[in-house]
């Protein structure tokens, strides 16, 4: 077989990268087109002579599990969608720039089980999906002629995640090129020890590697520049680089009254590292970093910069329903924008290293940030297959490599992570000490235990002990590569972990769920420093976080609703969020937001009554944004504030005005308008209405940019919503809406944020829910694009964008 590629592809890769600076000792270019896919395994995909014409062409990133189709058949944990084994083969000539350098190639992540070869040489094997990873191609690499690099994903164990992962090349792909005395992969460290107003010291640390046959004086220079461009601070080092090895350089900045990073003002610094030999100039490294000072306190809680500050955390996950896991950045920019709104200060990765794109947008945005590392460790957790808790699991997981894999993930994650301004701890574990989901202690059968699985201690299971064990020996690897952070976990079995040297062996243990047990346990481990890891949305799980000096945070389960982890089919999705799926504000939002945020606001809900035994948060789940009911029917009416006082009026009558974060009149419905005023010092502070709407009549499309950069795939996220003859939203409606692009654009999805729908995600059409669609349209050129929304019966909606 002769392996068939496009010249005229060719040539336009070999432009692309021609122009960038041909000079530059480093070039770094994304590596996302034109690939090639096929589901389903094959025999001798990796070969270059492969014929591969019949394959599928696509960009990447890519999950192909998001493309579905839904069936029970699959798991409900990972979103009863499908996984399997995939191939990517991409075909490539080297420019002329890059024929004289080490050339690599990094994937950001594969899902998962991944194998790379390069014109049929194995380069390599990554088990976990979530990890980054590198390899030379140099060696392999046919300098004047085709390139063949070809990848293998296997995801045939469906049912190996708590949560829905995706599967395939689902993040970027980067090509670089070095000379061959260069930085190492992950190869600069950032920190500053020492920060005051007036001055701070940043320490750099700096590995070189030395790809020659013999020994280099290699001078070694860091360079700090503020947002400006303007060089702040300057140090720099003689080394002697061995061949074929790393060698450490450290180097000290000092940096006169540093502009520190925050949540308010998250200021971020320009680090280039520039190596050189003899006068030439062989790699030139530039990050974003940031300067602050984190601290903890068992008795006085989080400190950043010196200052006191409440952790105001959310769980995220990766995905963003249409889209997968393949997401755009533009897409957890307008999402952690909302969540940033809500007073949100700090993210939890959960349960695995995120996006390379994603730490910089907290580093930008001003959000605190926990990196976490796994979900389980040698012993695999329960990953439910017909719904959550729900008949028997599988036991499939990222624990069948932990015991070769483990170490080196973790030391990788800090690596690539650790001159992040915004992370302030690195988290080894989620809920790995989950109460007989694996491991049992006999104290189990006493006691308070609100997470657990079966009935007390299971002497067949793993013993307890081993988690302290092993969390001396994870704590030991994450303190080799970073020292500036604390390290932490996660724990759901605090009554259990507390009998083993688990929590002892951390510098802050997380309790999930567990705040009942904050008092007692400060008390008995006055030393320990305990904070919320995941909680609740009730209010009662806030209150220790607000009364308490030593409860320094909360993270709340979760920020925006996520794939998988469902209940019976057909639900495929779990709706634990403040957002939807598709990035829509859920009522429970304004109910945080009334006690996170301090600018003025104000919601309107009404839902029917409640039945006494309703519990607070899921109440929260009834409310809409709607004022069409039953003539004569009493209807609850709720507000959120953060305001002294809201006053109620029906048709210009006052119902009275009211003290209180949640605030509910019982009113017997009128058709018009409800009006909501809130008022601080007896100043109106905020207002907001529900009306009785008409009939859907017509569609309203706002997107959130109208210039898209056609190079670089940018993305378009149009909010569609139906409305009445009057313009009014109708937040009842559920029309199908249909989506035409026009123009060098592609349709990428349709995300209504309905958990239970099983319509094609990459199908053209989509229902509505509560009166709201998100649109993605992703540019693939420079040109105009029209983008036209349709549904029968409607009045239909143009929008008008750029590709530049």
């Amino acid at each position: 077989m002769k392996t068939t590629f496009s010249l005229v592809f060719i040539l336009a890769w070999a432009l692309v990268l021609g122009t960038a600076q041909a000079q530059a000792p480093r070039q770094q270019v994304l590596f996302n087109t034109n690939w090639k896919f096929h589901k389903g395994d094959v025999t001798a995909g990796e070969k270059p002579d492969f014929n591969d014409t019949d394959w599928r062409r696509l960009e990447l990133p890519h999950d192909w599990s998001i493309e579905g189709p839904f069936s029970q058949e699959w798991a409900s944990a990972t979103g009863f969608l499908p996984g399997g084994i995939g191939w990517y083969r991409k075909t490539f000539e080297v420019p002329a720039a890059f024929r004289t350098k080490k050339v690599f190639v990094y994937f950001d992540g594969v899902y998962k089980n991944s194998e790379v070869w390069l014109n049929g040489h194995f380069l390599g094997k990554r088990p976990s999906g979530f990890a980054s990873f590198q390899y030379e191609l140099t060696p392999h690499l046919n300098a004047n002629g085709p390139n063949v690099l070809a990848v293998k994903a296997d995801h045939s164990q469906v049912a190996d995640s708590r949560w829905y992962t995706g599967s395939g090349i689902y993040r970027n792909v980067y090509l670089v090129a070095t000379e061959p005395v260069h930085v190492a992969l992950w190869g600069v460290g950032f920190t500053t020890p020492e920060v005051s107003a007036s001055a701070a010291t940043g320490k750099v640390t700096v590995a070189v590697t030395n790809r020659t046959a013999a020994t280099a004086n290699v001078l070694v220079k860091s360079t700090l520049l503020d947002s400006q461009g303007n060089v702040v601070a300057t140090a720099q080092q003689q080394v002697q680089a061995k061949p074929s090895t790393d060698t450490p350089a450290a180097l000290t900045l000092n940096i006169s009254k540093p502009s520190l990073w925050s949540v308010e003002k998250p200021s971020l610094y320009k680090l280039r590292v520039a190596l050189s030999v003899q006068g030439k100039l062989t790699d030139e490294v530039v990050e974003e970093v940031g300067v602050r000072t984190v601290r903890f306190d068992a008795n006085q809680g989080f400190f950043l910069n010196d200052k006191s500050l409440k952790l105001k955390g959310l769980c995220l996950h990766d995905d963003a329903g249409a889209l997968g896991v393949a997401v755009p950045e533009e897409v957890w920019e307008r999402r952690l924008k909302a969540l940033k709104e809500v007073g949100c200060n700090s993210i939890r990765m959960s349960h695995n290293p995120h996006a390379d794109y994603f730490y910089a947008l907290c580093d930008r945005l001003g959000f605190l940030v926990m990196d976490e590392a796994f979900d389980e460790w040698e012993e695999g957790k329960n990953k439910w297959v017909e719904g959550w808790n729900v008949g028997t699991p599988a036991k499939y997981g990222t624990h069948e490599f932990f015991k070769e894999w483990a170490d080196r993930d973790l030391r990788d994650m800090i690596l690539r992570n650790r001159n992040r301004p915004s992370i302030i701890m690195w988290s080894i574990g989620n809920e790995i000490d989950y109460p007989n989901d694996p491991y049992s202690h006999e104290v189990l059968n006493t006691g308070r235990n609100p997470q657990i699985y079966g009935k007390g201690y299971l002497p067949d299971h793993p013993p307890a002990s081993r988690l302290g064990e092993l969390a001396k020996q994870l704590v030991a690897v994450a303190k080799k590569y970073d020292t500036s952070r604390p390290i932490t976990a996660a724990l759901a079995g605090v009554v259990m972990s507390n009998f083993t040297d688990y929590p002892a062996a951390l510098d802050l243990v997380g309790y999930n769920y567990q705040e009942f047990r904050y008092p007692e346990d400060h008390q008995k481990y006055p030393n320990r420093i305990i904070y919320g890891s995941e909680n609740g949305m009730g209010l009662p799980a806030w209150r220790p976080v607000d009364s308490l000096a030593y409860i320094s945070a909360q993270y709340l389960w979760t920020g925006i609703d996520y794939m998988g982890e469902a209940g019976k089919w057909p639900q495929r999705s779990n709706g634990a969020g403040l957002l939807d799926l598709a990035g829509f504000p859920k009522p429970e939002y304004y109910f945080r937001q009334s006690l996170w945020s301090d600018k003025p606001m104000l919601y309107l809900g009404a839902m029917t009554m409640p039945k006494p035994e309703d519990r607070q948060g899921r109440g929260h789940r009834q409310l809409n944004s709607t004022w069409n009911w039953e003539a004569g029917e009493t209807v609850r009416v709720v507000s959120f504030s953060n305001a002294d006082a809201v006053e109620l009026f029906l048709n210009g009558q006052s119902l009275g005005k009211k003290q209180g974060r949640e605030i509910t009149w019982d009113v017997p419905f009128q058709p018009g308008e409800l009006l909501a005023k809130s008022y601080r010092n007896e100043q109106q502070v905020s207002r907001t209405t529900l009306k009785t709407v008409g009939a859907p009549a017509a569609l309203q499309a706002r997107p959130d940019r109208t210039s898209l950069a056609g190079k670089t795939r940018g993305l378009a996220q149009i909010e569609v919503t139906l409305v009445d003859s009057k313009g009014n939203p109708v937040n009842t409606a559920t029309n199908e809406v249909q989506v035409t692009v026009e123009g060098p654009a592609k349709l990428l999805g349709l995300e209504s944020g309905d958990l239970a729908s099983h319509e094609d995600y990459k199908g053209s059409k989509r229902k509505a829910l509560h009166g709201r669609l998100l649109v993605y349209v992703q540019a693939t050129g420079a040109g105009p694009i029209n983008v036209s929304c349709q549904s029968p019966g409607l009045t239909g909606k143009k929008v008008a964008l750029k590709g530049i």
